[in-house]
């Protein structure tokens, strides 16, 4: 009976048409998915390939022949068999002990350390429990979610209405702010938006599109100086003076208590980055709950 390691990488080929890409799919060397089919051939003592000519992308070509094409719908129903029975598996386990096995969580970075407290603590209360943690960009957190790769993820709340298959917990909000450096005391955030060099947020994630509103809304004109994916960074920058920047005051940051820079308030724009918890709900709802209850928390 061949390896189901060796049935996945069958299909692979199969699908890819080559060697090198089914072992860039399967995770594996082209040497390893090539000494595979040999084993496989050897097994049902017949050839399963034509093996061609060479492929500039991909390498060493192979197509299934009469007898792999026979071999194929076998093979992919020994895989789908496989993973219903490890859903299944999954879920009579769930339904012994919903706070027990594999959970996958993503978080933006600025989420990283609350989620990390609230993982722990709960990993305390509940040995079995199996967490994986995952950082990424909002927008593909989200993705990760709605493909099924991530059980949930602490993110920034984006435009437009949720998947059914999606739910969204809020936990807490950030209000923008106008960060300058401390020696701006006698300088309106008007006049320091004008004047100094501006460092803005990436505008193709979540955030740098809500900074972009609110830029919008103050009808200021800035100096545009450069534009960066991380806000801790643009902080910094601040700090040794390169211009300003508008930003989320996030949650766990020091800036208020930092002698070098000055936080202004801006509540007149209405506006804050809503952080929550994105979820599949078809995920498990008790572990999902006690996740959000221990970030509200922390």
């Amino acid at each position: 009976m061949p390896s189901l390691r060796s049935l996945k990488s069958f299909v692979a080929v199969a699908r890819c048409g080559s060697f090198a890409a089914a072992a860039a799919e399967v995770a594996l060397t082209q040497a390893a998915v090539s000494l595979q089919m040999r084993n496989l051939e050897q097994e049902f003592k017949q050839v399963l390939f034509d093996r061609g000519g060479q492929d500039g992308q991909s390498g060493r070509k192979a197509q299934l022949n009469a007898a792999g094409q026979a071999l194929l719908p076998w093979a992919e129903r020994m895989l789908a068999l496989d993973a219903q029975l490890h859903e299944e598996l999954r879920g009579a386990a769930l339904r012994a002990d919903p706070m027990a096995g594999a959970y996958r969580i993503g978080a933006v970075v600025s989420a990283v350390a609350p989620l990390a407290h609230a993982v722990v603590a709960l990993k305390q209360q509940h040995a079995a429990l199996e967490l994986k943690l995952v950082s990424a960009k909002s927008g593909d957190l989200a993705e990760m979610v709605e493909a099924g790769q991530l059980d949930a993820a602490v993110l920034v709340r984006g435009a437009g209405k949720l998947p059914p298959q999606l739910g969204w917990s809020p936990l807490y909000e950030e209000p923008l702010v106008l960060l300058a450096h401390a020696d701006s005391k006698r300088r309106s955030a008007a006049q320091l938006l004008a004047e100094q060099p501006f460092l803005r947020f990436d505008r193709s994630e979540r955030t740098g599109a809500l900074l972009e509103r609110a830029l919008r809304r103050l009808h200021v004109p800035v100096r545009e100086f450069l534009e960066l994916n991380s806000i801790e960074a643009l902080a910094e920058l601040v700090r040794q003076r390169v211009g300003v920047s508008l930003l989320p005051l996030l949650r766990r940051a020091s800036w208020e208590q930092d002698l070098t820079l000055r936080v202004i308030a801006l509540p007149e724009l209405g506006l804050a980055r809503s952080i929550g918890l994105l979820y599949r709900r078809e995920a498990r709802g008790p572990l999902t709950e006690a996740i959000a209850q221990q970030l509200r928390q922390v």
